[in-house]
């Protein structure tokens, strides 16, 4: 049995079977489930990938080997939001002032809190770098973690966890304060959940989605130019 799996990995097709099948599983369930916020098909789709995975002694490396290529469309499936962004480009106008105050300091502390966290309990340099993009969407946090010299593993499982995460905050936070802005909520979203919390938004509106959208490509755009920077300053990390 051992053999024939070993066998099946060598084709690209079975790594990429295998992510299909999780995901369109996950995606069934969520739906089952009534679409819970707290559950994206993503984090159902990642368990039962893990799960499967485990279950049939397939190591990692050999299944990323297979279905690595697949990450290349993450690229265009980033770039494809500027659409709803264009869209909606009037109401951003409205608020450049606020957005331009705000969305440094969000990117920054969005990057801060998981790295002081895990520095504070000891975490090596190579977990750090891999924990600091967390918030930034993958094809963009790809290459930080790579060129700072952390885990693609480990980043990959944190920013599952960081957009299941800000999913289930923003709507908690949302409800106890009250907030109702589309818009508020769609940066929130995009800010701290990049795709995942993206992908959220547009649940909620297409404003909504548009302002996630803007929130994620910014908080990118400004994490992959300041953070490497960063990371060079005397006594940071080491």
């Amino acid at each position: 049995m051992s053999d024939l799996i070993e066998q099946l990995m060598t084709n690209p097709l079975a790594a990429v079977a295998l992510t299909l099948a999780a995901y369109f599983t996950g995606d069934r369930l969520f739906r089952a489930l009534r679409a819970p916020a707290w559950c994206p098909p993503l984090l159902v789709a990642a368990l039962l990938l893990a799960t499967a995975l485990w279950l049939l002694g397939i190591d990692y490396a050999d299944y990323r080997a297979g279905a690595g290529w697949m990450t290349l469309l993450l690229g265009p499936a980033t770039v494809a939001l500027g659409l709803p962004l264009y869209q909606q480009m009037g109401k951003i106008r409205e608020l450049w002032r606020a957005l331009l105050l705000c969305l440094p300091i969000a990117a920054t502390m969005a990057a801060l809190y998981a790295v002081g966290i895990a520095w504070v309990m000891g975490a090596p340099a190579e977990i750090l770098a891999s924990l600091a993009p967390k918030s930034v969407t993958a094809p963009i946090a790809i290459g930080i973690t790579e060129r700072l010299g952390g885990s693609v593993a480990l980043l990959m499982g944190g920013l599952l966890v960081t957009g299941v995460a800000a999913i289930g905050c923003v709507s908690l936070v949302a409800r106890w304060l009250g907030i109702q802005d589309e818009r508020l909520l769609g940066l929130a979203l995009g800010i701290n959940g990049h795709a995942l919390g993206t992908v959220r938004a547009f649940e909620i509106s297409p404003t909504a989605g548009a302002f996630s959208s803007l929130g994620m490509s910014l908080t990118g755009i400004l994490t992959a130019l300041l953070l490497p920077l960063a990371w060079r300053l005397p006594g940071l990390v080491g």
